[in-house]
């Protein structure tokens, strides 16, 4: 066995051939099996888009009642969110993301048998409860396994689960609508909740064999990369207990926790605002019923947000860098969505495809850069709590969305451009407060 000393500083550790070994396997192993725990996570959340049509003509849900129910999924999430997360960080990473997995899943297959507002409002809320703590799981997961330096990679690298789920997803639900109505026997948006709540429940028993809790358990490491990533984590951990909250009640009181909850709500707005109606926007825009050619049209500003999602997450990699990608990744956003629907409102179907292609890009790229900002000072209980709150939260701005955007169409009496310009708004919000970040100090970012 090696007995190569292994470096004491902070620069030190992160230039050290060891811990670069050991990130690298860690990468490689954990990754890929949480990129596709979320690309079916995405999938189940969002292919209602394809679903409201068969909805409607088959079940009478109107578009307010989907806009609710669409919407309604955030409260059951953001409910048990904290819990979740405090869980997961009780039991373990593994057994509790399975567990979230499999039970979304089960829960997803049953809206095959939704049969009015009443049954589908009901099991969004139960899909919202089901999934909780997915997400922020996952990212306090890899805040503990990543040190700040590799960690926006990281989070970008399992961001992209969003670009494949749609490109694989979109594509997908419209061809299972197709050959479920051509089937006769079941209707083709039962179909497609059946195939893909039981990709989840498969996703979640693949979980207990991919995923290890912690780089202590991991064998695939070697004694040297187990002890390089400890005491880098340990480092980081040690600043962040220096400035940051200490347990669960100084995180939810935390002002900077608030500051983020903000931020990712705005960036939340712009996301759902896109996700729930892309679909419907690619139908409208090319006089296209929805099924498998509005699938393939809806798949291309994603293809183009994996580019973008892994450049920036690979850029990013100090503090004034993170700065300036999320101010101008905003501000995109907001001027993206501005754009798709002046070309919605104008029948300019390529424009409107290039515009709702920049603000896919835009908010997938900007999302891993809003969550190296908490995860750099939050730690242990507090990280848990906190990041849940950040996350819960956050994601009203997905019951907030479909239903602002319903209101603000019916004040016009029409479903034209006004709910995709009031849903633009809210990203200059975050472009500013992401810009005003330059006042927090954390001793974390001096490791980068």
């Amino acid at each position: 066995m090696s007995t190569t000393p292994i470096p004491k500083t902070s620069r030190e550790l992160l230039q050290s051939p060891v811990l670069k070994s050991a990130i690298s396997k860690a990468a490689k192993r954990l990754m890929p099996m949480l990129v596709i725990l979320y690309v079916v996570s995405f999938l189940d959340r969002t292919n209602v888009g394809f679903a409201e049509a068969g909805l409607e003509v088959d079940r009478g849900i109107s578009a307010s009642a989907y806009a609710f129910g669409a919407g309604f999924f955030f409260v059951g999430y953001a409910i048990f969110e904290i819990p979740s997360n405090l869980l997961l960080q009780k039991v373990g990473a593994k057994i509790w993301l399975a567990r979230i997995a499999i039970t979304w899943g089960i829960v997803s297959a049953c809206f095959a048998f939704v049969q009015g507002p009443t049954s589908f409002i009901l099991l969004r809320f139960l899909l919202g409860v089901t999934e909780a703590g997915l997400f922020p799981g996952v990212i306090l997961f890899l805040s503990q396994w990543f040190p700040n330096k590799v960690r926006v990679q990281m989070f970008a690298i399992f961001y992209l689960a969003q670009p494949f789920s749609q490109m694989i997803g979109s594509p997908l639900s419209g061809w299972l609508i197709n050959v479920g109505n051509d089937l006769g026997s079941i209707r083709g948006w039962q179909l497609m909740f059946a195939v893909e709540g039981g990709l989840a429940i498969l996703a979640g028993i693949a979980c207990l064999f991919f995923l290890i809790d912690s780089p202590a358990k991991a064998k695939f490491l070697s004694v040297e990369e187990k002890a390089a990533l400890a005491e880098i984590m340990a480092l980081e951990d040690t600043v962040k207990d220096e400035t940051g909250p200490r347990g669960v009640g100084a995180a939810l009181r935390n002002g900077k926790v608030w500051y983020f909850t903000v931020i990712y709500f705005c960036l939340q707005i712009a996301v759902y605002g896109v996700t729930f109606y892309l679909p419907q926007q690619v139908s409208a825009l090319t006089g296209t019923k929805v099924g498998l050619q509005v699938g393939l049209l809806s798949a291309i500003p994603w293809f183009f947000g994996i580019f973008a999602c892994y450049f920036v997450g690979k850029a990013a990699t100090t503090v004034e860098r993170r700065r300036k990608f999320g101010v101008v990744l905003f501000i995109t956003t907001g001027l993206s969505l501005f754009g798709a629907a002046y070309a919605g409102s104008n029948s300019l179907p390529t424009l409107g495809i290039i515009f709702l292609t920049l603000t896919v890009c835009s908010f997938l790229a900007v999302g891993p850069v809003t969550w190296s900002y908490p995860t750099a000072f939050l730690s242990g209980t507090a990280a848990a709590a906190g990041i849940g709150l950040i996350n819960s939260l956050g994601n009203l701005g997905g019951f907030v969305a479909p239903n602002l955007r319903n209101i603000v169409n019916g004040w016009f009496d029409s479903d034209g451009p006004a709910g995709v310009v009031a849903l633009g708004i809210l990203p200059f919000v975050a472009a500013v407060m992401m810009f005003m970040t330059y006042r927090f100090k954390n001793k974390a970012d001096e490791l980068l």
